[in-house]
């Protein structure tokens, strides 16, 4: 065993042990307010650095680093753009978020449509955090194996089980605790690899050169990619407005303007982050002549760094794929424990929390070792969610003629939709007048979904009681 693969296994379970001692000193939850918003009682900044860890993951720092080394600066397209999309609506809807009297998305629709509405989408959240949390788990699964000739299965549930105990036993303020510090192993990890890949590609100019060589002539155009990464921005940036575990930070908040505080903050910090990772990948071009076999960061890791500096740099890209993995599970229990499953008691309701935690694991697992690919589960889990609950969930908060029977036809014929896409992904012999996968089929399942919504809507009663109800609530 060579000297990196020593030192990163030292430093991995070193910082594995870490972060379970933080959530073992860290006082436990003794309520569910507690265990899933901290008390409502964190400052905007450590809710905005757990808001950047929990959207910075597996896809993040390895598939765009990957895309920008085969495409180029248009690779920003993937995941940058839709993630500053959506946390620049958040920004004006924050405020409107944390000022309902409603901690969950579940308890929201309840509030504003009827009890069916809010369980069928609690199960889409659920379904949409699950599977979410399993791309982050073959994420990890596969840096660990690759790297450290570890067992996929193996290197998958061994790091998922530590993310597993500090979410059981510290709650959502052990996450938040540990996206902090992983938060900073992110930063400085994202720096030093684009350093380390920028001083050997031989600058900008070496950059060009080696980009003309392979005919990649826009390879610096920021637009030359708009038409292949615009249905990402669409799904990845539909599915992240409503993603429940933003929603989670916001309602975690103090009071409507920290709320905004930390969507201002994430925005801004997103922009250079996302922006460094694409640059990676473009200044690898010159340092590989096919992209490398587990993608271009954990080759430079390895390949770039000397041992100790490429051991602490690994432990980084392996916190930032377990810092969105513990967000998706976090809210995926939560939605569990508070909207399908709500207890009569607060001790019954904590333990029902932390089944839920563990059940989320469980399924997660289950995908991420059967559907090894990051970028179709994601996009899988992203489809369903932003066809079926998008409109109905932003029909809430501006259309107060809205009903719980247009919300709920949104809702079942968006899901069908998007299931029966997914089928004919799989292969399945459906009809369809769409391309799988393209930005027609997004937009015409959008848009099918806010007409049934609409048209349902005023063929039934109104039900403008519900809706002020709803808007009025104050915190």
């Amino acid at each position: 065993m060579d000297t990196f693969k020593i030192l990163a296994i030292i430093a991995l379970f070193s910082y594995f042990a870490i972060l379970l001692f933080i959530i073992y000193k860290e006082k436990r939850s003794d309520s569910v307010i507690d265990f899933f918003f901290a008390g409502r009682k964190l400052p905007f900044w450590a809710l905005s650095i757990t808001f950047i860890a929990s959207w910075w993951g597996a896809a993040s720092a390895i598939s765009t680093a990957d895309l920008a080394y085969e495409d180029g600066l248009s690779a920003y397209w993937y995941y940058g753009v839709p993630v500053l999309t959506s946390t620049l609506i958040l920004i004006f809807l924050s405020k409107r978020i944390r000022r309902i009297g409603y901690l969950t998305q579940g308890r929201m629709m309840e509030v504003r449509y009827s009890k069916l509405v809010s369980k069928l989408l609690s199960v889409f959240i659920v379904i949409f955090m699950t599977i979410t949390a399993s791309s982050q788990m073959v994420g990890l699964g596969d840096l660990l194996s690759v790297y450290l000739d570890w067992d996929y299965g193996y290197s998958l549930i061994l790091g998922t089980s530590v993310v597993l105990a500090y979410s059981v036993f510290g709650g959502f303020r052990g996450v938040v605790l540990t996206d902090i510090i992983q938060f900073v192993l992110l930063l400085v990890s994202a720096f030093v690899i684009f350093y380390v890949a920028y001083d050997n590609s031989g600058g900008y100019e070496s950059i060009i050169a080696k980009s003309n060589e392979l005919n990649k002539v826009d390879y610096l155009d920021f637009f030359s990619g708009f038409n292949k990464y615009i249905v990402y921005v669409i799904t990845f940036g539909g599915s992240w407005v409503i993603q429940a575990n933003v929603w989670q930070r916001i309602s975690a908040s103090k009071n409507t303007k920290d709320a905004k505080k930390m969507s201002i903050m994430s925005f801004f910090v997103f922009i250079p982050l996302y922006l460094i990772v694409v640059l990676t990948g473009i200044a690898a071009i010159t340092l590989y002549d096919t992209l490398p076999e587990g993608g271009v960061i954990p080759s430079l890791i390895v390949d770039y760094m000397p041992p100790f500096l490429a051991a602490t740099v690994f432990v980084g890209i392996a916190a930032a794929i377990m810092s969105t993995m513990d967000a998706l599970i976090n809210s995926g229990a939560m939605t569990i424990a508070m909207d399908l499953y709500p207890a009569k008691s607060e001790l019954e309701q904590l333990k029902i929390s932390k089944i839920a935690t563990l059940f989320v694991v469980v399924v997660a697992v289950f995908i991420a070792l059967q559907l090894r690919s990051i970028l179709e589960i994601s996009w899988i889990a992203s489809d369903i969610i932003t066809t079926g609950l998008f409109v109905p969930i932003m029909g809430a908060f501006f259309w107060k003629r809205g009903t719980s029977q247009g919300a709920l036809a949104s809702v079942i014929f968006g899901s069908a939709y998007s299931l029966w896409n997914l089928l004919i992904r799989l292969g399945v012999k459906l009809p369809s007048f769409w391309e799988a996968g393209s930005t027609s089929q997004v937009i015409i399942g959008i848009a099918l979904s806010f007409i049934f919504f609409v048209v349902v809507s005023l063929l039934t009663k109104s039900e403008y009681d519900k809706a002020n109800t709803f808007l009025s609530t104050k915190e």
